[in-house]
């Protein structure tokens, strides 16, 4: 199955990503690939907003921790891929682990290890169209 949604905004990327809450939390992973600045976290936002609103305001960019963890209604556990070197890291980060919390895990630059995430997972491409505009491209298997 395939999404195609346009953005021009953060906000408006925060309220598409609201919309597949349900769907993060039936598969489980979900998996944001775009350059720099494209909008991982502010996706990523919007799906904590949908599982786990009392954390909202928590939501930032986890590249220097690798992980946060938002602890709520439902857990979210939200990695950041830029910084690990090799699919051996994500053990040491105990990646692995979090499968068995019983939360959904978001992962931005999902697509540097992508042999690393579920076939059932979502899969996010954000493409930037200029400033603010955004396609916003989800699939996932039926």
């Amino acid at each position: 199955m395939k999404l195609t949604f346009k953005s021009d905004s953060p906000n408006q990327t925060v309220e598409i990503a609201k919309s597949i809450g349900p769907l993060a939390k039936e598969r489980k992973f979900v998996s944001l690939s775009g350059p720099l600045g494209a909008g991982k976290t502010a996706f990523a936002k919007g799906i904590v907003a949908c599982l786990c609103p009392e954390c909202i305001n928590l939501v930032h960019s986890p590249t220097f921790a690798i992980v946060n963890e938002y602890m709520g209604k439902t857990p979210v556990f939200h990695f950041d891929f830029y910084r690990i070197k090799s699919p051996d890291d994500l053990y040491s980060t105990g990646f692995y682990d979090y499968e068995e919390r019983n939360g959904v895990i978001i992962i931005e630059w999902g697509e540097l290890f992508e042999d690393c995430i579920p076939e059932d997972a979502v899969f996010v491409e954000i493409i930037p169209e200029g400033e603010n505009r955004r396609t916003i491209n989800i699939t996932y298997k039926d």
